[in-house]
């Protein structure tokens, strides 16, 4: 573990150092020599989240009380959880860092997945009384779960790999209420060409012509016609489609398994949800990175 830590502190350093945006603001946050750096604070994170610490507090309390000896201008935790918060865009820089090391060591693919991950605020009956990060989170419908929630949902295009989770190629972030269709449409994600494959919600011929125009070619299932049965063809469609675009799925348990990203009930600010959304988020490509 103690080899683990300090690989994770050198590989923060690293990634400060390469990227324009991340050597700057180093420069900005660290200038107290007292404090502790933005890199440790990086490595605190990524090494509680490996650990199973996904809250704030449980990271402060796990560093405090077995990790001291590495940290020792570990301040106090209402210091420790402000100075996370202000890292939204080093998180950023370093999760863009990591996605492109992830592409590079991957062949192109000819077929992507897409779909949306609700990260939750409140649910139920709480989604209406809810006041969090009200800038940027609003009340949606999760189909799955078949509950409202208050949050942001995560959008993600994905690259298929055979016998491997798919490897993200884009995510987004937009408020609860947003339609998936909605939401890509206005994204305008520029794809290779490429099959994207999804569920029933990005059924709608306006995108799928401007998916065309780019050469990427929209999959989803066939709409059961109102009084009607599907053809047994369109019945047979509809599961390779779905079959196809199962592994999006499997790719949302894993990042919820090891980063407890869709539960943000302990989210109390707009910039918090922002470090949970986004620092959650280098956890799971350094783990897809490394971890192949």
């Amino acid at each position: 573990m103690e080899t683990q830590l300090i690989q994770l502190y050198l590989l923060a350093c690293e990634l400060y150092d390469t990227r324009r945006s991340t050597c700057f603001q180093r420069i900005s946050n660290n200038a107290n020599p007292d404090g502790i750096t933005d890199q440790e604070l990086v490595a605190i994170y990524w090494f509680a989240h490996l650990h199973g610490q996904f809250e704030k507090k449980a990271m402060h309390q796990f560093i405090h009380n077995y990790w001291r000896v590495f940290f020792p201008k570990l301040p106090s935790y209402q210091t420790f959880v402000a100075r996370l918060n202000r890292l939204e865009a080093t998180f950023q820089s370093l999760g863009a860092e990591l996605q492109a090391r992830l592409q590079a060591g991957h062949a192109p693919e000819v077929d992507h997945v897409i779909d949306s991950l609700p990260v939750m605020l409140a649910r139920g009956g709480h989604a209406y009384n809810a006041t969090v990060a009200r800038e940027i989170a609003d009340v949606g419908y999760c189909a799955s779960k078949k509950l409202y929630f208050h949050g942001v949902r995560l959008h993600t295009i994905a690259a298929r790999r055979s016998g491997q989770l798919p490897s993200p190629r884009q995510i987004w972030l937009r408020e609860g209420s947003c339609a998936d269709v909605r939401s890509l449409k206005e994204q305008a994600p520029e794809l290779p060409t490429t099959t994207l494959l999804g569920d029933k919600a990005y059924r709608d011929a306006e995108l799928e012509a401007q998916l065309a125009e780019q050469e990427t070619n929209l999959h989803t299932p066939r709409k059961k016609p109102k009084g009607k049965e599907l053809a047994a063809i369109e019945k047979h469609y509809n599961r390779c489609v779905s079959r196809l675009r199962q592994p999006i799925e499997s790719l949302f348990n894993w990042f919820n398994d090891k980063t407890d990203l869709q539960n943000a009930g302990t989210v109390r600010s707009e910039d918090a949800l922002m470090i949970h959304c986004f620092g959650k988020l280098t956890v799971v490509y350094l783990l897809l990175v490394f971890n192949p």
